[in-house]
C-alpha cells in the first residue's frame, strides 16, 4: 500500500513556473509507475504525464510536452512535476497517482492506477 500527498500548488500569473511533489509512503517505492492527472472545473480527469520506477523514461501528453518536466527520488519516495510556461487553461486540480509498473508500457489511464493523493489545487491567471 501507498500514501501520496502532493504539495506545491498556488496561484500563478501565466507564463510563470510551479514545482508540484508528490511525497509517498509506504514500502517499495520506486517498484511503481508515478503519473500525474489533473482535472478541472468541468472537465474531466487528464493524463499529464508519467514516469517509470527508475526515472529512465517518461511520457506526456501533448498539451504539456516541452513545458512539463516529471522527474523522481526514489531515494526521497518523491516525484516532481516541474510547471514552466503555464497557461490560464492548465488551471486544475492536480494528482499523482501511483501503480506498480509490471512492463516497459507506461499506463496514461486513471483505471490503471490504484493509489492516489487527494491533489493540488493549480490556478493560472491571465
Amino acid at each position: 500500500q501507498v500514501q501520496l500527498v502532493e504539495s506545491g500548488g498556488g496561484l500563478v500569473q501565466a507564463g510563470g513556473s510551479l514545482r508540484l511533489s508528490c511525497a509517498a509512503s509506504g514500502r517499495a517505492f520506486s517498484m511503481y509507475a508515478m503519473a500525474w492527472f489533473r482535472q478541472g472545473p468541468g472537465k474531466e480527469r487528464e493524463f499529464v504525464g508519467v514516469i517509470g520506477w527508475n526515472g529512465a523514461s517518461a511520457y506526456y501528453a501533448d498539451s504539456v510536452k516541452g513545458r512539463f518536466t516529471i522527474s523522481r527520488d526514489n531515494a526521497k519516495n518523491t516525484v516532481y512535476l516541474q510547471m514552466n510556461t503555464l497557461k490560464p487553461g492548465d488551471s486544475a486540480v492536480y494528482s499523482c497517482a501511483a501503480a506498480i509498473q509490471t512492463s516497459v508500457t507506461l499506463r496514461t489511464t486513471p483505471d490503471e492506477y490504484a493509489y492516489w493523493g487527494q491533489g493540488t489545487q493549480v490556478t493560472v491567471s491571465s
